[in-house]
């Protein structure tokens, strides 16, 4: 054993300068917002995007029930809807922007000095299982760490191509909703100011001027509705599928079914030891 140690010190004291940079120096450095200053930047701009899409439909909601009957009420209550799932959206990219910083602590500052330890150990006591639990926990570490910056970077390429679309769609909505303002405010000065014997007259060239905004505000909702799915995929779909495309990529790279019980493991560990020894005693 003593010689043993002695030659294998110089990976010990490896694994010890790895563990102890990997948690003292590495975890702060890619933890810190400098480092994902970027992906941040990009996340940030998504958040804008919502929250000038939310503000322009609520804003275009209440400008829908100042039009003179029940026509346009359908309209304005799925805008209203619409706002409530803009929110969903946005909770997602504050989630991805926690979760950004959170992998880097866990990855550096806990499972890969895990590993090292694991390595350690491996080296005294000559435990090969140890030796491969290490590599797949820091493989696995690794994995997470990649899974925000990724699906950031794949959402970015499909969010460009509709990136002129959404910007049309809060500017269409903003004069929209001007349009309607100025409508019904002059709609009620006209009603003050002009002689009862054109009255008729007046509310005929009103119900044209209303139509022809009722027909603004539904095409107003298709494209929220295309923003909305736009924004749904790129900060909701994506990062869940880019997720589930790492577990799978690290169940193929770790080469075992990732256990969620004490008898998962056990059962995994036992299975694992069983086909080493029946490769063995083929072998000889």
């Amino acid at each position: 054993m003593v010689e043993r140690l002695r030659k294998q010190s110089p990976f010990i004291a490896a694994a010890v300068v790895i563990a102890l940079l990997s948690w003292l120096v590495v975890s702060g450095f890619v933890s810190s917002t400098a480092f994902h200053k970027n992906t941040l930047a990009e996340l940030e701009e998504k958040q804008t995007t919502v929250l000038e899409l939310s503000a322009a439909s609520a804003a275009a909601s209440a400008a829908i029930t100042l039009i003179p009957g029940d026509t346009a009420t359908p309209i304005a209550d799925k805008l209203a809807d619409l706002s409530s799932h803009f929110l969903l959206v946005l909770c997602a990219i504050f989630l991805e922007k926690y979760l950004l910083t959170i992998t880097g602590t866990i990855t550096f500052s806990f499972l890969i000095p895990l590993s090292c330890l694991l390595y350690i150990l491996h080296v005294i006591f000559d435990w090969k299982s140890l030796r491969q639990l290490a590599a797949k926990l820091t493989a696995f570490g690794l994995l997470i760490f990649l899974v925000i910056p990724s699906s950031v970077w794949l959402s970015n390429m499909i969010e460009d191509t509709y990136q002129a679309s959404i910007e049309e769609t809060i500017e269409t909505a903003k004069e929209t909703t001007a349009e309607i303002e100025s409508s019904a405010s002059s709609d009620d000065g006209e009603a003050d100011n002009f002689l009862s014997s054109i009255i008729s007259a007046v509310t005929d060239g009103v119900s044209n001027v209303i139509g022809g905004i009722t027909e603004k505000a539904g095409a107003m909702v298709n494209n929220f509705i295309e923003a909305l799915a736009v924004m749904l995929v790129t900060c909701c779909v994506i990062p869940v599928l880019v997720l589930l495309s790492f577990i799978w990529f690290a169940k193929i790279l770790l080469a075992v079914d990732l256990p969620v019980s004490d008898s998962g493991i056990h059962s995994g560990l036992t299975g694992t030891g069983a086909r080493k020894k029946q490769r063995e005693s083929q072998e000889k």
